[in-house]
């Protein structure tokens, strides 16, 4: 399966203040990433990001996780259905920190990107400066990002790319959030761009970039 060709339609899901999403929406402006953000989705009713889709023009919905309490089941068709509503080629998870449980129609076109070098520091439970935390407890001298086609489960799925991120012995959460959050604002457009090329094929549980 060879995922994108052209300009592509994306709905975003998002959780908090969007900088993820206004960095997609700069580089689409500029006309440095063939994308179209045409709705917004967010978790929570005090997200940030809500008010930046506000503000660019672009429809923004809210399924409240709150609102289901242990209904997990429940948020996910309520997620799909305000997803379906915008009829996507791509879904980009832009912290969006709860698991979407979506239907095989969309295997190959959810994308997330993660703070770390998955399969390690990924999971539930690990997302924001726990994962940073986590980094610098174990040691590890590298760390990163990962860019990845979803699957249903935390932090699983084939990976598209990943970027390096040295560890500096100095190194706090907030700084090495730092400079992870910037290998992000390049990985994951350019997952986009590879997307909307159709460079991405999609072999089970790897993904190949054709040249």
């Amino acid at each position: 399966m060879t995922a994108g060709a052209g300009r592509v339609r994306a709905v975003v899901l998002l959780s908090g203040r969007g900088t993820t999403l206004q960095n997609f929406l700069d580089l689409s402006r500029a006309g440095n990433l063939p994308l179209d953000v045409a709705g917004v989705i967010a978790s929570r009713e005090d997200s940030g990001g809500l008010l930046r889709a506000h503000e660019a023009g672009i429809p923004g919905a809210l399924v409240v996780h709150a609102d289901f309490r242990r209904d997990e089941k429940g948020f996910s068709k309520a997620v799909t259905k305000a997803v379906d509503r915008f009829e996507p080629e791509l879904v980009l998870l832009c912290g969006f920190n709860h698991l979407w449980s979506f239907p095989a129609r969309y295997r190959g076109r959810v994308m997330n990107v993660h703070p770390a070098l998955l399969p390690m520091f990924g999971g539930k439970g690990f997302y924001g400066h726990r994962v940073h935390e986590a980094v610098l407890a174990a040691g590890v001298k590298i760390t990163g990002c990962t860019v990845h086609f979803a699957d249903g489960e935390y932090d699983r799925g084939p990976i598209i790319l990943q970027r390096p991120v040295p560890v500096m012995e100095d190194d706090t959460p907030e700084s090495l959030s730092a400079r992870v959050q910037a290998a992000e604002r390049e990985a994951y457009p350019e997952a986009v761009r590879l997307f909307a090329e159709g460079k991405l094929r999609l072999e089970g549980k790897r993904v190949r970039v054709l040249s």
